[in-house]
């Protein structure tokens, strides 16, 4: 893995991928390096004239791209389903990145907290109602933060009722993301099948992220942090990028940057309380109760 690029990307030529959030940030650049190498990208995105507007910018850059805008917005479960029900090929890689940060509190259409809602929730519906259309060595890409460190899951009030954080709600959404990826990945394996189920985080990157959520001082620190110490995005959706397509990759591994907040692709360590197999367990019996999503795998 010694810095690998997106020069290392196979031929992915006749692979369909799904991204969600294709339309900025990582998810643009996952999505943009992914068609380089022939794959037909399906952009899930909320907005679909960013969308479109993205889908222009990568044919310019990228000839040829073979690219979709559908629509899916992650804090409403009802486009979820509708998203789902529209996919009718088989997918060889599903890439869980879009998120929402640190905003003020504020709810999903269905009363969830919106960062629990649609960085966990609306991504484990999106897997469970797509599971059965992967292919057989098809994969699985959740992408959570190095931020899941300060997570932990307030299985009493996990969205915020009686007190509610920006910062903790997020740390805890993304703690929820390795909790799913790796749950994911043992209930898999558990079933025999070939589909690998991985994590990536892409340090610290320079995406609309620190901005577009956070308000007051955070979105001031954001912009300054974008400005001094964050890496690129091209840099930053390397790890999600090698997650879902080097070979090498194995189920149940969690990539980013090897130094942390900076650098090129490698497997990392997700803080040990992630690793818990009853806390996923209670995290996935939870989450099918609020989605009424059960994900065809079991142990």
């Amino acid at each position: 893995m010694d810095r690998w690029t997106y020069a290392n990307l196979p031929d992915l030529t006749g692979k369909t991928m799904i991204v969600t959030g294709a339309n900025s940030g990582l998810g643009y650049v996952s999505t943009r390096e992914l068609a380089r190498r022939g794959a037909r990208v399906i952009m899930a995105v909320r907005d679909e004239n960013k969308g479109r507007r993205a889908k222009a910018e990568i044919e310019t850059a990228v000839p040829g791209a073979a690219l979709e805008v559908r629509r899916i917005d992650l804090a409403d479960l009802d486009t979820v389903h509708a998203f789902a029900a529209g996919v009718d090929e088989p997918i060889d890689v599903l890439m869980n990145n879009a998120g929402v940060m640190m905003p003020p509190r504020t709810l999903t259409k269905q009363g969830f907290e919106l960062q629990f809602g649609a960085n966990h929730l609306a991504h484990f519906a999106l897997t469970g109602l797509l599971l059965d259309r992967l292919s057989s060595d098809g994969r699985v890409v959740t992408v959570s933060s190095d931020l899941h460190r300060r997570g932990r899951l307030d299985f009493a009030d996990p969205n915020g009722e009686r007190s509610y954080s920006p910062l903790r709600h997020y740390a805890q959404s993304k703690f929820a993301n390795v909790l799913f990826g790796l749950e994911l990945d043992r209930r898999l394996r558990a079933s025999g099948s070939a589909v690998r189920s991985l994590l990536a985080h892409p340090g610290y990157s320079a995406t609309n992220l620190q901005t577009s959520g956070p308000r007051g001082l955070i979105n001031l620190g954001g912009r300054l942090g974008n400005l001094l110490l964050a890496q690129t995005v091209d840099m930053g959706a390397l790890s999600q990028v090698y997650a879902a397509v080097a070979e090498e990759a194995e189920s149940g591994q969690f990539i980013g940057p090897h130094r942390g907040m900076r650098g090129w692709p490698a497997v990392v360590r997700p803080v040990r309380s992630a690793t818990d197999p009853e806390t996923a367990r209670r995290l996935w019996t939870l989450s099918e109760e609020l989605t009424g999503v059960t994900v065809p795998v079991g142990r």
